[in-house]
């Protein structure tokens, strides 16, 4: 059985442990509300854009989409997949789920998968299980679309020169704070999407040509969905942080609450053990005085 100056040094280590992960989901907690902020600012050009893209991508005809590699497709013979995770722990689930959604990804494959890495723990998992890493990348906090920009250029040159003929991401979606998804999509060649019911009547007239228009505009689409992907994970990993810290905050509150209800327990156990002996004490000397 613990004694009392273990159980007390037990609860004074527990309490520190609190104050660190309350102060850990304070910060996490701003964090994600900034990140938040930024993402859902994001989301409707982002989808609006994919949407246009992708409906253009399915109205072009062989002809036109000819010398435009971020669009045409091609028999696969390489793959590479841009994998965002967090340079830092105690986030839960977080990295463990974009990790496993790449590598099923790549098991499905039939060709080699080769990695572009944000962040420390991806980086580090992917390398230590012998996986090809193309190119690592560790963003600040939070990031900018310029930061993003390499990124995205890496990824187009991959593809324009011909290393890998499909790229993928695989990252976190923001749902809630609560919720967030490890999710893994094609980001290139640009999928052709069937008209919708709004969009199934428009016709596009480009001046001076397609070449000229789509290309910049697939550019700056890649970096757009690229710096979305980053703002979404980037949401996704303080929020994760904050919930893992607000549980751990209750689990250490908790275990704080049972060693104080045994510390009083063996507490008054002591002192009724003394006052057994004390009792017995005054018993015999009452019996020797007689």
């Amino acid at each position: 059985m613990a004694t009392l100056l273990e159980i007390r040094k037990r609860i004074r280590s527990v309490k520190s442990i609190a104050k660190v992960t309350k102060a850990m989901q304070t910060v996490s907690a701003s964090k994600m509300r900034r990140a938040q902020i930024m993402a859902l600012a994001t989301r409707p050009y982002s989808a609006k854009s994919w949407e246009v893209l992708g409906n253009l991508a399915g109205r072009l005809t062989p002809e036109q989409a000819h010398g435009l590699p971020l669009l045409t497709a091609r028999p696969v013979h390489a793959i590479e997949v841009l994998v965002i995770t967090s340079s830092s722990g105690l986030c839960g689930g977080y990295n463990h789920n974009v990790i496993n959604a790449a590598l099923e990804l790549a098991a499905q494959q039939a060709v080699p998968v080769r990695f572009v890495t944000i962040g420390r723990k991806g980086r580090d998992y992917l390398s230590r299980y012998g996986h090809e890493i193309v190119a690592d990348f560790d963003l600040p906090d939070p990031p900018s679309a310029d930061d993003a920009r390499p990124i995205a250029h890496l990824l187009r040159d991959e593809l324009e020169r011909g290393r890998a003929d499909q790229v993928w991401v695989a990252s976190t979606d923001f749902v809630s704070t609560l919720v967030q998804r490890a999710q893994v999509r094609r980001l290139l060649p640009i999928a052709a999407e069937a008209p919708g019911p709004a969009t199934a009547r428009l016709s596009y007239t480009f001046e001076p040509n397609v070449a000229t228009i789509l290309e910049p505009m697939l550019r700056r689409f890649v970096d757009l969905q690229v710096y979305r992907a980053i703002l979404d994970a980037l949401a996704s990993e303080h929020s994760a942080r904050m919930v893992a810290m607000r549980s751990a905050t209750d689990n250490a509150l908790r275990l704080i609450d049972e060693l104080t209800v045994g510390y009083n327990k063996a507490r008054q156990e002591a002192i009724t053990k003394e006052l057994i002996d004390i009792v017995g004490g005054v018993a015999a000397l009452q019996t020797a005085s007689q």
